[in-house]
This record gives structure tokens, sequence and C-alpha cells, in this order.
């Protein structure tokens, strides 16, 4: 299936953040989007300016992946049916506003405790803010080196 950068960004959002409310969609909408206009670093060599290299780029969204772990993953975006909030924040996100909590954040991930790490990864992310199960990262001076 060939779909539009709109249809994939809507597909992504509702996939790993559907359940996550407004803020959320937006927060994972702004990490996806801050790392297409990353300035430097590895987002910025892959990506390109191109969001379908960041979706695209293995290993950083469990959605784009067909399998997990050499098993069917059910919840990727070919199975998603977004509906209109969905393309309602793919748009928001594309036309370059962010959800101001996260500053520039790179990454997200749902640590299922309570508790967030203070980096991710590694050494090169700083915990900003959580947002529903979510755990977002600013990128330290070190990122802009890998």
């Amino acid at each position: 299936m060939a779909f539009s950068d709109r249809e994939l960004l809507a597909r992504l959002i509702q996939c790993e953040a559907g359940g996550e409310g407004d803020n959320g969609m937006r927060a994972v909408a702004s990490v996806v989007m801050n790392r297409v206009n990353a300035p430097g670093g590895e987002y910025a060599r892959v990506g390109r300016g191109s969001l379908r290299n960041i979706l695209y780029q293995p290993g950083q969204f469990v959605c784009m992946s067909e399998t997990e772990g050499g098993q069917y993953n059910a919840q990727n975006i070919y199975n998603m049916r977004p509906e209109s909030i969905h393309y309602e924040i793919a748009d928001w996100a594309i036309a370059g506003n962010r959800l101001p909590p996260l500053g520039q954040a790179l990454w997200f991930f749902n640590p299922f405790s309570p508790n967030c790490r203070q980096n991710f990864p590694s050494e090169v992310g700083i915990f900003t803010v959580r947002i529903g199960d979510h755990c977002f990262y600013n990128p330290l001076d070190a990122y802009y080196e890998t």
C-alpha cells in the first residue's frame, strides 16, 4: 500500500498513542516531526528532512513493524483505521505546531511503571516531561555527536 505522508503519520499517531488523549497524540506527533526537522545528529543524517525516512528507520517505532521478535505484530500501522482526530493532529504537526512542554524532544517510550528514566536512550537524551503513559526526552549536546 502506498500511503501519503499525512496518512502514515495519522496511522502512527493512532497506533502509538491512540489511547493517550489529544495531548498524548500531539506529543508523539511532535517527536516525529522534531526528528524530521532535527538540525543535527542521527535523525538529520537518516531523515534528511523526510517523514518517510524517519518513520521507516529500523528499530524506531514498534508500530512501523509487522513483526517483532519473529512474531506477527498485530498493532502496526497497516491495521489502523485513523479517525478525523488522527488526521487533524497529523495536519497540526506537519504544519509546524508542537506541544510546548516537549521542547525539541526526540524520543518517547512507555516505561510500564510510574517512573521515567533520567536519560534515554543511553546518555544522549534527558527526561523532559511525562504525558499519559509516555516519557519524553530532549537531546543533550552529546546527541549531536551521534
